[in-house]
């Protein structure tokens, strides 16, 4: 007999009972966040100053980091000065974004601002194999306005383009990015789940250390950077 923690054993129609009543909740869950998204259509915004960013091409406006579109995501990335690797959770969750161009249907797009130097910004870039578009706001006061400034937190942003003027409408920090995430989504269905030490598990359930089991980011641009770089 097998020694592994496993989910109690039970007949068909048990487990359907127990996966519709699951079902039941899910579902409240799914109209709770309908209705979450709902005012946060709702909220107010602040207009922004015209910031200039740094881009691959030179500097940049604001305005114009929306490339035509009225809406812009953005996440600002953590910066570590004079570091080979950076932020593992900032590297593993922006390379989830390998194709966004699904925003452009609803005249959006979603790019990273670091603090990082562009050119230093634009070599990690390719070095874990990221594709989205990258500015820095190393000589701007864009990234502290927006809850990102050097040395602090990650952070996801969300504004609205009035022609050239730019409105904030949205911010988040912390676990609050976990809802633009795939790879915990996906986690969370597995029986035994993150496996991390903070979670409600079963009596036996396999248990990690908080991050342990996150691929760094060294491990992410062996599968997916330039390895010129």
């Amino acid at each position: 007999m097998s020694t592994n923690a496993l989910p109690p054993i039970v007949d068909a129609d048990t487990w359907q009972r127990q996966l519709e009543a699951l079902r039941v909740r899910e579902k409240t869950a799914t109209r709770e966040l309908d209705a979450i998204a709902a005012q946060r259509r709702r909220l107010p915004m602040v207009e922004m100053p015209d910031y200039t960013l740094e881009g691959e091409d030179g500097p940049v406006r604001l305005a114009d980091l929306f490339d035509g579109k009225s809406q812009l995501i953005v996440y600002n990335h953590m910066w570590f000065p004079g570091e080979q690797w950076q932020c593992t959770g900032c590297t593993g969750f922006t390379s989830q974004f390998a194709r966004l161009e699904f925003l452009g249907n609803h005249d959006a797009r979603f790019v990273i601002v670091t603090q990082g130097p562009i050119d230093e910004a634009l070599t990690y870039k390719r070095r874990v194999g990221n594709r989205m578009a990258w500015y820095s706001t190393a000589n701007s006061p864009f990234g502290t306005d927006v809850g990102a400034p050097p040395g602090g937190g990650f952070a996801v942003n969300v504004f609205l383009r009035d022609g050239d003027t730019v409105y904030r409408t949205w911010h988040t920090n912390g676990r609050g990015t976990e809802q633009l995430s795939h790879t915990f989504a996906l986690i969370d269905l597995l029986p035994y789940g993150r496996q991390e030490q903070w979670q409600d598990s079963p009596e036996g359930w396999p248990q990690s250390p908080t991050y342990s089991r996150w691929s760094d980011s060294k491990d992410i641009a062996v599968l997916y950077g330039d390895p010129n770089t």
